[in-house]
């Protein structure tokens, strides 16, 4: 694969000296630099020695940044770009990203990302390409996730920019991973079958991820089966917990739990929904709510509560787009909401 990368709608290309007044601009942009390892606002001078650095480099070297420009294919606008670090003869590569903040929530930053990703590997035969950021810096950690990177570790007082020191967020992606991420099943599936968990299947169960950024609003499993194993107390009573696999097309996909309806607490209850990160945007979730829902009115329920945590991320829509009805009721800072029949 050669330079420049086309993508749908971008084009990834070598920095010209022209690029020089749009760096700065971006660079000095408050929203731009917040996370970033530069102070705003960003000189035009520093903008055009960057540049006659990259541009001399001729291509990515050990422990140098070197840099690509991200211009939209339609207009020839310039939007944003992207950062090499190599280091081990080319073999493994730190990317980073930027966008100006006029062009931000279109999804350019990831479909440049995964642009560049197919040509680190391909290119130089990378064996790993890694993304370092901010543990505040949400938007950037879902653009390693929609190209498949995973989350590695957090490491604490580990980056210091001018005389602000923070922890760091580390994501990675091995040629292995990134096949498994685009060769993933992406059509709905024709089949959902909700499974008993049991001894045969509550490994794989337990594997069961999302994407790291998602975890302050859908729980691990490791949680969901401690609170299986000790149910909370509501009311003085124990809840009672209903576990179930889901299944699409006979791959294991997401899990399920439910409190179900007790003399102590008659309105069962959505404890917990998670579809693994492979298998998100499939459809997925709403099946299985179908089935919950089918099972709750073979238990005589006329309704069925869940809650959830507001913020960037958030399972809100989706829950709402299938009928839940905010109740106005808070618990554990969660907005708790209704679905009846």
């Amino acid at each position: 694969m050669r330079l420049p990368i086309e993508t749908d709608r971008l084009l990834l290309r070598e920095v010209v000296p022209s690029d020089a007044p749009l760096i700065a601009a971006r660079r000095s942009e408050p929203e731009v630099a917040r996370y970033a390892a530069w102070d705003a606002p960003y000189p035009l001078d520093a903008a055009v020695r960057l540049v006659e650095d990259v541009i001399a480099m001729g291509g990515p070297i050990d422990d140098e940044w070197w840099m690509l420009t991200v211009e939209r294919r339609s207009d020839g606008l310039v939007v944003g770009g992207l950062a090499v670090h190599p280091s081990f003869n080319l073999r493994t590569i730190e990317i980073g990203y930027d966008l100006a903040a006029g062009y931000r929530g279109r999804g350019y930053a990831a479909e440049a990302v995964a642009g560049l990703v197919p040509w680190l590997f391909d290119t130089f035969e990378a064996t790993r390409i890694t993304g370092m950021l901010h543990p505040d810096n949400v938007a950037s950690a879902r653009v390693l996730e929609r190209n498949g990177f995973l989350y590695e570790g957090h490491t604490r007082n580990s980056y210091w920019v001018g005389d602000e020191n923070v922890d760091d967020l580390i994501y990675g992606l091995t040629p292995d991973d990134w096949r498994a991420w685009v060769g993933r099943t992406r059509t709905p599936p024709d089949d959902v079958r909700l499974v008993p968990v049991d001894q045969a299947n509550e490994s794989a169960v337990f594997r069961l991820k999302t994407h790291w950024s998602q975890r302050q609003f859908v729980a691990p499993m490791e949680w969901s089966y401690a609170d299986a194993l000790f149910p909370e107390l509501v009311n003085g009573a124990a809840l009672d917990p209903w576990l179930r696999a889901v299944h699409a097309d006979d791959e294991l996909v997401a899990f399920v739990m439910l409190a179900l309806p007790t003399d102590a607490h008659p309105e069962p209850y959505l404890w917990r929904l998670l579809v693994d990160r492979l298998h998100q945007r499939r459809g997925v979730g709403r099946r299985t709510l179908d089935l919950v829902v089918e099972e709750c009115r073979g238990r005589q329920a006329s309704s069925l509560v869940t809650s959830w945590a507001p913020g960037r991320g958030s399972p809100e829509p989706f829950y709402l787009g299938y009928g839940f009805v905010p109740t106005g009721e808070i618990v554990d800072d969660e907005i708790e909401a209704r679905l009846a029949w």
